[in-house]
């Protein structure tokens, strides 16, 4: 029998342990530095219990990839010893892209390190939604953001749309109302692009932001629902989004909702999409003379006039948003449930009645996205700050 040596102190074995601890570290501490900066090293350490040495090692690390900075005013320590230089996030050197396709139009932005949106394009689809000619347009897209913001460098791009989207192999398998099937989109925008492309569901994308920079920061368990012509969820514990095998998790297009009249394609009455896409929403709103289009804004405008049916109907979709969220609680029972819906996000009416579907007891967890005016923006660059946040260290500019 061959003889098997024991690993030795140069064996692959530690090295690979050791780079895993030190990316998991630089998280941590970045992480904190997103959510406490201006801070000093030493409340770093006191909040995530890394040791003093190892959080001054890291954020040299972090400082000379130009992540975050020393701020300009030190603070005296109580004790003996030097002033304490607090820490911030580096806003200014660095933008992540953001691509979100949806079913009318194109979402192409830039976003800063906070999440924020820097530039923001919307680009219709011009007839046949060709997958490869609406990537390469968003390409263009933000390759002209980017030349109209000379001090940003960027770092990534970030994609995000409806449907069943794989994110290990970057690829959208199945987008039915697109007509895509099995578009690699990592390839097609990296080649366009020459930046590392990442990509992911937007329901899955908008728990990410919303762990990182909105509403949800801190709670152990998020739920997202995403409600526009495509209606999909996501659900993220300790941090992870569960994203189940080839990211099929949180297809709920065929969950029938209590109270339901549509008939979908598959046959049933009452599946969640059909109730609740916008297409419906309009196709309702034309039947009642309150529009005469496509666009779900204008029924919101409609109702921001004062048509009494464009705020039944308003009210109406947000209702039996609740009735779906509701079901969603009893199976997963998450401590926050962020919604992001045309009305809900709009009017006060809306998350009135969306709350009172889901129910006195629970309705105090269920609130509205918290990037209201750039919600496709942000669930397009997110992605990417997802990737950035999780390994600073790898996903940064130059290797350490």
């Amino acid at each position: 029998m061959p003889r098997t040596e024991a690993p030795t102190l140069s064996s692959p074995i530690p090295r690979i342990a050791d780079r895993d601890r030190r990316r998991t570290s630089a998280s941590v501490i970045l992480r904190s530095v997103l959510e406490h900066g201006p801070v000093a090293r030493s409340n770093i350490a006191r909040l995530t219990g890394l040791s003093p040495a190892s959080v001054t090692d890291h954020c040299a690390r972090l400082t000379r990839l130009g992540l975050i900075r020393e701020t300009a005013a030190p603070r005296q320590s109580k004790g003996v010893g030097r002033p304490h230089v607090p820490i911030d996030l580096d806003d200014t050197r660095f933008v992540v892209g953001g691509v979100h396709v949806a079913v009318p139009y194109s979402t192409v932005a830039l976003l800063d390190l906070r999440g924020r949106v820097v530039a923001e394009r919307e680009l219709k689809h011009c007839g046949a939604t060709d997958p490869y000619g609406v990537l390469a347009r968003a390409a263009d897209g933000l390759a002209g953001l980017l030349a109209a913001a000379p001090g940003s460098r960027p770092l990534g791009v970030g994609f995000a749309a409806g449907g069943w989207v794989d994110r290990d192999s970057g690829t959208i398998v199945e987008h039915p109302l697109l007509g895509w099937r099995d578009v690699p989109v990592r390839e097609v925008l990296g080649d366009r692009t020459g930046l590392p492309v990442h990509v992911d569901g937007h329901a899955r994308a908008l728990v990410n932001a919303e762990r990182l920079f909105g509403r949800a920061r801190g709670s152990g368990s998020v739920l997202h629902l995403f409600v526009g012509n495509v209606v999909d969820a996501a659900f993220a514990t300790n941090d992870e989004v569960h994203h189940g095998p080839r990211s099929q998790a949180g297809a709920i297009a065929h969950l029938p909702v209590p109270g339901g009249t549509e008939t979908c394609d598959c046959g049933r009455v009452g599946c969640l999409q059909v109730e609740l896409s916008e297409r419906t929403l309009c196709r309702r709103a034309r039947a009642a003379g309150v529009v005469d289009g496509v666009n779900p804004m204008h029924v919101l405008r409609a109702a921001t006039r004062g048509d009494a049916v464009a705020v039944r109907l308003l009210t109406d979709r947000a209702r039996m948003t609740g009735r779906a969220v509701g079901l969603l609680l009893d199976v997963l029972n998450p401590e926050t449930v962020v919604v992001t819906e045309l009305g809900v996000l709009s009017r006060q009416d809306c998350l009135a009645a969306l709350r009172s579907a889901v129910g006195s007891e629970r309705a105090a967890a269920v609130v509205p996205s918290s990037f209201a005016d750039s919600v496709l923006a942000v669930a397009g660059g997110s992605v990417a700050l997802d990737v950035l946040y999780r390994d600073p260290l790898g996903a940064s500019p130059e290797a350490i």
